[in-house]
């Protein structure tokens, strides 16, 4: 009778453990369908993202090209457009109104430092100038063939290309002595797709008021009328003629926007873009960058 009994406790023990065993795959394979759901989910709302961020890039490659060929002055542009399963929001801006570190000339360089709050504004700027330009060129005309000093060993040159010295505005923190402070200040009113002359009618406020000579009444005064429109650009050329030399209304050629996405069940991305306007085809040129 006793061993009858144990035999009993055995099987009942044995069948216990295959319950708790099941009990635990079961747990196991819910979790793992679980977390599998979650990844489908995921990227499913990232193609999804993608595809509206790419909608987003054509609706602002066509206001890129409609301003260009109504003559509008592109200023920063913010708008959103809903489409099917979400909205995209896009600031557009011309990389022509800010200041360009690969060519802006010294004084430039130095007046913007200078309103940003830097002591050695000016060291800084030839710095920057000395950075881009390769060793035996004038840095006042870096476009020259440098002249090798044979009596000299050779040089390698100080900037990674003559024309195009810097690829993101973010590489300013390469140049020696450049505080990382001054380089988050100055990156949104630098870029890399510009010229050696800003142009006024596009120009953000902080770079029209960094601009030499230029005190803040009269910088207040040209964003007023600017604001005012539509342009007269002798009369808004007038306001800042102790400028002048660093100015030009040229046609936007480049310009730069930011995309933010949000799918209807709340899923946010956001990405980067350059748009550039080319001669040769019909409609604006975009690429990415990179994602923020």
């Amino acid at each position: 009778m006793k061993r009858h009994r144990a035999s009993r406790g055995v099987i009942l023990v044995a069948v216990l453990w295959t319950i708790a065993l099941l009990s635990g795959l079961a747990m196991a394979a819910s979790t793992t369908f679980r977390s599998f759901a979650g990844v489908v989910t995921v990227h499913r709302d990232r193609l999804r993202a993608d595809a509206l961020l790419t909608a987003g890039l054509e609706v602002a490659a066509g206001l890129v090209r409609r301003f260009e060929f109504e003559e509008i002055p592109l200023r920063e542009i913010e708008t959103s457009v809903a489409l099917s399963g979400g909205s995209v929001r896009m600031r557009i801006e011309d990389e022509g109104g800010r200041i360009d570190l690969g060519k802006a000339p010294v004084e430039l360089l130095a007046s913007l430092f200078r309103s940003l709050g830097a002591r050695d504004a000016e060291a800084l700027a030839q710095r920057v100038v000395e950075w881009r330009t390769p060793a035996g060129a004038d840095p006042l005309n870096p476009q020259a063939i440098p002249v090798q000093d044979e009596t000299k060993p050779p040089q390698a040159a100080a900037g990674t290309d003559l024309e195009f010295p810097f690829s993101d505005v973010r590489q300013l923190a390469l140049v020696p002595g450049v505080p990382p402070a001054l380089v988050d200040a100055a990156a949104p009113l630098l870029t890399v797709f510009g010229s050696a002359t800003v142009n006024p009618l596009t120009a953000p406020s902080a770079v029209i008021a960094a601009l030499p000579g230029l005190d803040a009444s009269r910088a207040r005064a040209f964003l007023d009328a600017r604001r005012r429109g539509p342009a007269d650009v002798a009369r808004l050329g007038a306001m800042l003629a102790s400028a002048q030399q660093h100015l030009a209304a040229a046609p936007q050629r480049v310009a730069s926007v930011q995309l933010t996405v949000t799918l209807d069940d709340g899923f946010t991305a956001r990405a980067a873009a350059v748009i550039v306007a080319s001669s040769r085809t019909p409609s604006p040129i975009a690429f990415w960058p990179g994602t923020p």
